[in-house]
């Protein structure tokens, strides 16, 4: 590491009658006119000429204390709430969705005042943050964006404990498949239409509700309305496809502007909780529907009419939008397809 090295500020006078410092530090060179740098409000040019050099040898000795006692540098260090201002500005800025960036900006709200209130943050007040919530599912999403915080922080010089609360483990969420699809399908009707398109077209389209249902435009629809275009953008598996439209579905489509979301009228979408927020009021108001059953239950038990119609996992796999077949494998024992019996064996 090169050693620093700094000369000592001379006094120097411009023609103009002007007073200024001249210095080396680090082999770069300076001329200061004020402390303004130094955080002094020292002036040499503003006091009468015949005191200007008394005054300009007196910054020069202030501007080589400061550099001395500050690491010899001109740049004053970040306390630790400046530091953790400029880390989580710099993180914020990152390419982020909007989600993302609203829980991570709440959170680093929380961290920011504790450290302004209290000086630091402490493990103890770190395990506080994800331990308020007894829902496995919430703790682990918190737990995951503080991590994503203090990581940043502590990777970037900031004073920062690191917090050894592990993962808790998750019930897995079961989407029943659905007995009577007509029978529910016509409840839904009566309750949202826009629900109702949702869910008919998760059952059979087999799409996905909550990003390629809801983002559809009538322009991903072929001109007949057999035929849904979707584009890598707004699938999971970045991929495109092209899904049949069954004639039970197109008899209830009318199709409009073709920029037009489906189910906003509108150019921009509804936003992502929107389906899952109208299904939970069509929950509380018909307490028969199974609580295992889902928005998701209508996939599922597409997925298991086409297995049955084709018997085919590859057909499944196409039609369900699956990067892999070990995907719709694993999908399949979820999905209560009947285990093998006698009769299923081969014969001779």
């Amino acid at each position: 590491m090169p050693k620093n090295t700094l000369s000592y500020p001379k006094v120097c006078k411009r023609k103009d009658g002007k007073y200024y410092i001249d210095f080396k530090l680090n082999n770069k060179r300076y001329r200061l006119f004020s402390g303004r740098l130094i955080e002094s409000t020292i002036n040499p040019n503003s006091y009468p000429a015949k005191l200007r050099f008394s005054v300009a040898t007196s910054l020069a000795k202030q501007t080589y204390d400061y550099i001395v006692s500050n690491n010899y540098s001109l740049i004053k260090p970040l306390n630790d709430l400046e530091l953790f201002d400029s880390l989580i500005k710099n993180k914020l800025s990152e390419p982020l969705s909007k989600i993302y960036y609203k829980a991570l900006k709440s959170l680093s709200e929380v961290l920011r005042n504790e450290l302004k209130n209290k000086g630091e943050l402490t493990v103890i007040f770190l395990d506080s943050i994800p331990l308020k919530y007894t829902n496995n599912t919430s703790f682990n999403t918190v737990r995951r964006h503080l991590n994503v915080l203090v990581n940043y922080l502590h990777n970037n010089g900031f004073p920062m404990p690191i917090s050894n609360l592990k993962t808790r483990k998750q019930v897995e969420v079961l989407h029943s498949p659905i007995r009577d699809v007509r029978f529910l399908l016509n409840q839904i009707k009566e309750f949202n239409y826009n629900l109702y398109i949702c869910c008919l077209l998760t059952y059979g389209c087999l799409l996905r509700p909550h990003q390629e249902i809801r983002l559809l435009k009538w322009e991903d629809f072929s001109d007949d309305l057999s035929h849904i275009n979707l584009t890598g953008s707004k699938v999971k598996s970045k991929r495109n496809r092209i899904v049949p439209v069954p004639s039970y579905i197109r008899e209830v489509l009318i199709k409009r502007d073709s920029n037009y979301n489906v189910f906003s009228n509108s150019i921009e979408p509804y936003n992502k909780g929107y389906f899952s927020l109208i299904w939970k009021r069509f929950k509380r108001l018909n307490p028969d529907v199974k609580t295992s059953v889902t928005i998701y239950s209508f996939r599922h038990t597409g997925a298991i009419e086409i297995f049955k119609r084709t018997e085919s996992i590859t057909k499944l796999q196409k039609a369900m939008g699956h990067s892999s077949i070990n995907v719709s494998l694993t999908y399949l024992r979820g999905l209560e397809i009947p285990e093998l019996t006698e009769d299923d064996m081969p014969v001779v």
